[in-house]
């Protein structure tokens, strides 16, 4: 059952149709046409990356084959960019205006699965696309070669960049190509998400600094001799306990995640390491900041209780994100006059049975299966509970992304539904539209530079007195893996 599914759902995709309208450009229309041209190479991109499914900062397969494929539709590209050896930028053209364009591939750990209506792992605990990435990354390609293309056969004057950005998931590739100064130079940024709705994404995100927290001890024998013992471990569970407490008295949107990565090798030794790594959350850096200095406060504490060193290694400091009104309004203009992709009764079969175990676990009421509608901007300016290292080039350059179906109605962010409907006609339909809203978008910035201007100016309105403020150390590079 599960390979006649991959059959149906990979094999026979249809393009996408559309009918050239005089509400685009003739280059707005030659993008499209060629996202549909290479609508084959964009489903076996995404097909290949789901496939490769390669955490953060280890997206070796993914990068490269991004890289392959920019440099075969001749872009100039640079690899290994920001002390990162999965990031990468590609270039198009010279001058200005400069767009922009990102692209992610990394996949989250233990969520492997078929393309399967049933929870089945590919490889029983290795990661999976569970927030689409394999999808994203190859539209953002699709739509990159799509607006070269055009910029070529129309003779458009500027540059079109594709951002390859490592470790979205932990928020770390974005930042640190921010902090390296990569995106000073660009004039607009524009990028996209899969979700199980078609909008402008317009609205925030959460602020997030991302810490791991290791307290030294002293091994000795659990029960022949605990008082020669210092255990790292009580430092950890203390810190735990205060950071507890401190949730009673944080904002209703802040939060605080962590986990135990190392916690000690037996019961009878004494532990002499452990490490606990935390998430700080907020809707403001600035309560980031301050609620972070809590937590290390609180883990000092513990050192003192515990009779232990404290060691803390900030791994990156991710801003959220800011809104652009000029940009909104120009992506759902291309929403409104290109028909969202609608879904076959066997798509809407396959979603149905992705949300049968929702239902039946959290009793969730479900309307529809797909959302296929296009969602007004009004729609779109809710506050996200996730957060985006996308945050960090919004403080830099006028930033505004999209998202579109590719997720079954009502399915929770990093699950295993997400990857196999990713991997399914589902998720490409929607990748492919995400490329022809993006190319659409970009192309409408390179010939009315009037957009950009306005854009301009609402980020300076939005920004002013604002200052950008990083607690990364000074000159600290990009950590080498995450876990």
């Amino acid at each position: 059952m599960h390979r006649g599914f991959i059959c149906t759902f990979i094999c026979c995709v249809p393009v996408l149709g559309w009918s050239q309208t005089a509400d685009f450009s003739p280059a707005q229309q030659a993008a499209i046409e060629n996202v549909n041209q290479n609508a084959s190479t964009i489903r076996q991109v995404n097909r290949a990356i789901w496939e490769y499914a390669e955490v953060g900062l280890a997206e070796t397969k993914s990068s490269a084959l991004l890289v392959e494929q920019l440099k075969a539709a001749g872009f100039d590209v640079k690899t290994g960019v920001a002390n990162m050896p999965t990031a990468f930028i590609a270039s198009y053209g010279s001058g200005k205006p400069i767009i922009g364009i990102l692209a992610e591939y990394d996949a989250l750990p233990d969520l492997s699965q078929k393309v399967s209506p049933e929870l089945d792992p590919l490889t029983e605990g290795a990661p999976g696309h569970g927030c689409g990435h394999s999808g994203l990354g190859a539209g953002a390609l699709g739509s990159a070669i799509a607006v070269k293309a055009a910029m070529e056969a129309r003779k458009l004057p500027g540059t079109i960049r594709l951002y390859g950005t490592p470790a979205e998931e932990t928020t770390i590739g974005k930042v640190y190509m921010t902090l390296d100064g990569l995106f000073d130079d660009l004039d607009v940024c524009l990028h996209w998400h899969p979700s199980n709705k078609n909008e402008v994404w317009d609205g925030g995100s959460k602020a997030l600094i991302s810490a791991k927290f290791t307290f030294s001890g002293l091994a000795a024998h659990a029960s022949g001799n605990p008082d020669q013992g210092r255990s790292a471990l009580d430092g950890v569970e203390l810190m735990n306990v205060g950071v507890n407490f401190m949730r009673e008295h944080i904002k209703e949107d802040a939060r605080l995640h962590y986990v135990i990565t190392q916690g000690g090798g037996a019961p009878n030794v004494v532990p002499a390491s452990a490490t606990v790594w935390y998430y700080v959350r907020a809707n403001k850096h600035t309560d980031v900041e301050r609620y972070f200095r809590w937590v290390h406060d609180i883990a000092k504490g513990a050192a003192l209780m515990s009779q232990t060193k404290l060691n803390v290694v900030i791994d990156t400091d991710c801003h959220e994100l800011i809104s652009n009104t000029p940009l909104a309004e120009l992506i759902q203009k291309q929403f409104d006059r290109l028909p969202a992709p609608t879904f076959t009764p066997e798509e809407h079969a396959f979603a149905a049975r992705l949300q049968e175990p929702l239902r039946e676990q959290f009793g969730t009421t479900f309307t529809t299966t797909l959302d296929d509608k296009v969602h007004p901007l009004s729609s779109s300016t809710a506050l996200a509970r996730g957060s985006t290292d996308v945050g960090d080039i919004s403080w830099h350059v006028p930033t505004c992304g999209l998202r579109t179906s590719c997720f079954p109605v009502g399915s929770p962010g990093h699950c295993w539904q997400n990857v196999a409907s990713i991997g399914s006609t589902i998720g490409e339909k929607g990748t492919i539209y995400a490329a022809q809203l993006l190319s659409a978008a970009a192309i409408e910035l390179l010939e009315h530079p009037e957009l950009i201007t306005a854009a301009k100016a609402d980020f300076d309105r939005r920004l002013k007195d604002q200052p950008y403020v990083t607690i990364i150390p000074e000159g600290q590079m990009a950590p080498k893996t995450i876990r």
